[in-house]
């Protein structure tokens, strides 16, 4: 039996981050993945999708060129993105396993636990001091009759396989997924369709900014179904047909993106007394499951399913497994999650959203800059956007809503803003070059200042001081 510092049972983001940092403080590290390095993310999930998304935005603008007094006949040209988007994702893929984990001990097949500070995978039991569990999650299948029976049903790990872009498409989800994919695959021809039970898009985030997403993506002929329940799935003559109510939808493909599900049946956790449930693996806020040395990080604890969230997991995880007692930094809760959805418009989300404090009974103001009143956005023919601030009575940003251009870029200042418990007038005060699309969260800021000075009483001071 092999005795190692560090075991990692899955290579995906949190993976890797733990990997990562602990051969770069010389230790011995033994990770384990059953498939390929980066995990859903590299490999079929947040990577390959925006490598498609950048695609199908270049051919959109080629359309879109006539706005600009530029004529150019984009029906003429090819669609067949697939094998690009391939070739990156292995290029990227080859790159990563050669240079960032050449110290690594990598081994490719099924871990399973085999005692709390143990793991046998193809035949063979190592030891480990610590043990990380980053086994991720994967597409969850809802219970709607016919759809197991489907035998080419796509979903996120088999969607970048396709050879030709289908000439229809219905998609179950209206989340992330479901919206960039939807988009993605409408502005290189598809008849796309989006089937989900949600009010609007991207049901996590704000409602207003749900809906003009919905707004945009209709116009460039998505046909989107709110609310919606959906009875059967079934395939006739290789079509797939989609029973909603009154409504039936016939396309070539199906794709489903509702939802996820923890990736940890089969690592033997009730054996070894790790607790879990349907939602992943229990934590707590260190990232510590209830057997000690053993830590569960990124989607498979069910927290948060996001890359960045997992990254940011496994260094806190790596972090408290070195320390010989508990450092309030390691704790996850000091520290916020924002999230994007790359669709165009992006929708990009920190903190609370504006129900989210109506739900709590907060007293808050609502701020809000839309971009069709910055010139900047007007210019570059991106006017349909906003910036929404939930603020504090005080002046104390709880959270913040973007959907625009750069929408995920802008969400970082407000990231940093919440997290380090900052006000608007920190914003205000802070000089944006001008006239980049983030002054736009300056404007915001300054208008939220300007609201405030409208009290009588700075009103009749202001009116003494200049008598």
């Amino acid at each position: 039996m092999k005795n190692y510092d560090l075991i990692v049972i899955g290579m995906g983001p949190a993976g890797m981050a733990v990997s990562a940092m602990g051969v770069s403080m010389g230790f011995n590290v033994l990770s384990i993945e059953r498939r390929k390095i980066g995990g859903e993310c590299l490999n079929c999930g947040c990577i390959p999708s925006k490598a498609l998304l950048k695609g199908a935005e270049a051919f959109h603008g080629l359309k879109r060129l006539s706005s600009y007094g530029i004529d150019i006949d984009a029906d003429i040209l090819k669609v067949s993105p697939m094998s690009v988007v391939r070739d990156k994702i292995d290029a990227i893929n080859s790159k990563k396993t050669m240079k960032m984990f050449e110290k690594v001990s990598l081994i490719s097949g099924e871990a399973v636990l085999d005692g709390p500070d143990a793991v046998r995978v193809n035949g063979h039991t190592y030891r480990g001091k610590r043990i990380f569990i980053a086994t991720g999650t994967s597409p969850a299948i809802p219970p709607i009759p016919g759809l197991k029976d489907l035998p080419d049903i796509l979903t996120n790990e088999n969607l970048f396989q396709l050879e030709e872009i289908p000439k229809s498409m219905t998609i179950i989800g209206g989340g992330a997924i479901g919206s960039e994919m939807g988009q993605a695959f409408a502005r290189l021809g598809t008849n796309v369709t989006i089937v989900h039970m949600d009010p609007h898009l991207v049901p996590t985030g704000d409602e207003a900014a749900g809906h003009l997403l919905e707004k945009v993506m209709v116009e460039e002929g998505v046909t989107v179904r709110n609310s919606a329940s959906i009875d059967r799935v079934e395939k006739i003559d290789g079509r797939v047909f989609l029973y909603s109510g009154d409504d039936v939808f016939e396309s070539e493909k199906l794709l489903v993106a509702a939802g996820r599900v923890p990736r940890i049946s089969g690592l033997r956790l009730d054996e070894v007394g790790v607790n879990h449930d349907k939602k992943g693996i229990s934590v707590d806020q260190r990232m510590r499951t209830s057997v000690k040395n053993i830590y569960a990080v990124g989607d498979c604890n069910g927290q948060y399913l996001l890359s960045h969230a997992a990254m940011h997991q496994g260094m806190l995880a790596f972090m408290d497994a070195l320390s010989p007692f508990s450092l309030p930094w390691t704790r996850r809760d000091r520290y916020v999650v924002p999230w994007a959805v790359f669709t165009e418009p992006e929708i990009a989300q920190v903190g609370i959203t504006e129900k989210e404090a109506s739900k709590r009974g907060l007293n808050y103001d609502v701020c809000e800059k839309k971009y069709s009143s910055y010139g900047r956005t007007v210019a570059d023919g991106h006017p349909e956007g906003f910036v929404k601030i939930i603020v504090g009575k005080s002046g104390k940003i709880l959270g913040a809503t973007v959907i625009g251009e750069g929408a995920s870029e802008l969400i970082q200042e407000w990231t940093v803003a919440i997290q380090d418990r900052r006000r608007m007038t920190h914003i205000m005060m802070t000089q944006h070059p001008f006239p980049s699309v983030g002054t736009i969260n300056k404007m915001v800021a300054e208008e939220w200042m300007m609201s405030k000075m409208r009290s009588p009483i700075l009103w009749k001071l202001a009116r003494f001081i200049l008598r």
